[in-house]
Protein backbone atom coordinates (compact mmCIF):
# COMPACT_ATOMS: atom_id res chain seq x y z
CA UNK A 1 0.00 0.00 0.00
CA UNK A 2 1.13 3.36 -1.16
CA UNK A 3 0.97 6.63 0.29
CA UNK A 4 -0.68 9.89 -1.15
CA UNK A 5 1.97 12.69 -2.04
CA UNK A 6 0.09 15.96 -1.73
CA UNK A 7 1.93 19.13 -3.50
CA UNK A 8 0.57 22.84 -2.75
CA UNK A 9 2.63 24.12 -5.50
CA UNK A 10 4.04 27.89 -5.41
CA UNK A 11 6.11 29.82 -8.03
CA UNK A 12 9.36 30.04 -5.19
CA UNK A 13 8.07 27.51 -2.19
CA UNK A 14 6.11 24.29 -2.44
CA UNK A 15 4.72 22.51 0.63
CA UNK A 16 4.77 18.70 0.33
CA UNK A 17 2.39 16.43 2.80
CA UNK A 18 2.14 12.92 3.05
CA UNK A 19 -0.13 9.97 4.43
CA UNK A 20 0.67 7.35 6.41
CA UNK A 21 0.65 3.81 4.34
CA UNK A 22 -2.36 2.55 5.77
CA UNK A 23 -4.16 6.49 4.69
CA UNK A 24 -5.01 7.39 8.31
CA UNK A 25 -3.15 10.57 9.02
CA UNK A 26 -1.37 13.21 6.56
CA UNK A 27 1.73 14.79 7.78
CA UNK A 28 3.63 17.73 6.07
CA UNK A 29 7.10 16.76 5.07
CA UNK A 30 8.72 19.75 4.04
CA UNK A 31 8.61 23.40 2.40
CA UNK A 32 10.58 22.88 -0.91
CA UNK A 33 12.05 25.59 -3.25
CA UNK A 34 9.57 25.17 -6.14
CA UNK A 35 13.27 24.71 -9.07
CA UNK A 36 14.09 21.53 -7.01
CA UNK A 37 10.57 20.04 -6.54
CA UNK A 38 11.25 17.34 -9.24
CA UNK A 39 14.08 16.28 -7.28
CA UNK A 40 12.80 16.16 -4.33
CA UNK A 41 9.36 13.76 -4.97
CA UNK A 42 11.79 11.34 -7.37
CA UNK A 43 13.81 11.05 -4.17
CA UNK A 44 11.15 10.57 -1.56
CA UNK A 45 9.68 7.53 -4.18
CA UNK A 46 12.94 5.85 -4.19
CA UNK A 47 12.55 5.43 -0.18
CA UNK A 48 8.72 5.62 -0.01
CA UNK A 49 5.61 3.57 -1.63
CA UNK A 50 3.60 6.39 -3.51
CA UNK A 51 0.18 5.31 -5.09
CA UNK A 52 -0.38 8.95 -6.14
CA UNK A 53 0.25 12.63 -6.18
CA UNK A 54 -2.05 15.32 -5.78
CA UNK A 55 -1.94 18.86 -6.63
CA UNK A 56 -3.65 21.87 -5.48
CA UNK A 57 -6.08 23.44 -7.91
CA UNK A 58 -6.06 27.04 -7.38
CA UNK A 59 -9.41 28.44 -8.22
CA UNK A 60 -11.26 31.72 -7.73
CA UNK A 61 -14.22 32.00 -5.47
CA UNK A 62 -16.30 32.32 -9.09
CA UNK A 63 -15.04 28.87 -10.04
CA UNK A 64 -12.84 29.73 -12.30
CA UNK A 65 -8.54 29.02 -12.41
CA UNK A 66 -6.53 31.25 -10.97
CA UNK A 67 -3.86 33.35 -11.76
CA UNK A 68 -1.00 30.90 -10.52
CA UNK A 69 -2.61 28.08 -12.77
CA UNK A 70 -0.01 29.46 -15.68
CA UNK A 71 2.82 27.78 -13.25
CA UNK A 72 0.88 24.65 -11.66
CA UNK A 73 0.00 23.92 -15.48
CA UNK A 74 3.63 23.06 -16.57
CA UNK A 75 4.44 21.73 -13.40
CA UNK A 76 1.59 19.18 -13.35
CA UNK A 77 2.46 18.19 -16.90
CA UNK A 78 6.11 17.53 -16.55
CA UNK A 79 5.31 15.70 -13.51
CA UNK A 80 2.94 13.20 -16.09
CA UNK A 81 5.84 13.18 -18.66
CA UNK A 82 8.76 12.12 -15.95
CA UNK A 83 6.31 9.74 -14.18
CA UNK A 84 4.02 8.10 -16.83
CA UNK A 85 2.57 5.43 -14.41
CA UNK A 86 1.79 7.71 -11.55
CA UNK A 87 -1.56 8.82 -11.01
CA UNK A 88 -1.63 12.91 -10.70
CA UNK A 89 -4.56 14.41 -9.78
CA UNK A 90 -5.63 17.88 -9.19
CA UNK A 91 -8.11 18.86 -6.60
CA UNK A 92 -9.82 22.36 -5.76
CA UNK A 93 -8.07 23.98 -2.61
CA UNK A 94 -10.03 27.31 -2.18
CA UNK A 95 -10.68 27.50 1.65
CA UNK A 96 -7.52 25.56 2.64
CA UNK A 97 -5.14 28.75 2.62
CA UNK A 98 -7.64 30.23 4.77
CA UNK A 99 -7.69 27.28 7.53
CA UNK A 100 -4.04 26.71 7.07
CA UNK A 101 -3.67 30.43 8.35
CA UNK A 102 -5.87 30.32 10.85
CA UNK A 103 -4.21 26.47 12.34
CA UNK A 104 -0.66 28.35 12.50
CA UNK A 105 -1.72 31.89 14.14
CA UNK A 106 -4.01 29.47 16.24
CA UNK A 107 -0.61 26.98 17.29
CA UNK A 108 1.76 29.65 17.22
CA UNK A 109 3.68 28.39 13.76
CA UNK A 110 6.11 29.90 11.45
CA UNK A 111 4.50 31.26 7.92
CA UNK A 112 6.81 28.69 5.88
CA UNK A 113 4.67 25.72 7.69
CA UNK A 114 1.34 27.08 6.24
CA UNK A 115 1.72 24.96 2.36
CA UNK A 116 2.58 22.04 4.76
CA UNK A 117 -0.89 22.39 6.49
CA UNK A 118 -2.48 23.03 3.21
CA UNK A 119 -1.06 19.64 1.63
CA UNK A 120 -2.36 18.05 5.10
CA UNK A 121 -6.04 19.84 4.88
CA UNK A 122 -6.07 18.75 1.43
CA UNK A 123 -5.14 15.21 1.76
CA UNK A 124 -7.71 14.89 4.98
CA UNK A 125 -10.74 16.14 3.10
CA UNK A 126 -9.96 14.47 0.02
CA UNK A 127 -8.77 11.30 0.35
CA UNK A 128 -8.59 10.18 3.67
CA UNK A 129 -12.13 8.51 4.56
Amino acid sequence: MGRILAIDYGRKRSGVAATDTLKIAANGLATVPSHKLIDFIINYMANEPVEKIVVGLPKQMNNQPSESMKYITPFVNRLRKLMPDMPVEMFDERFTSVLAHKAMIDGGMKNGTSRQIDCRRNIRHHHIK
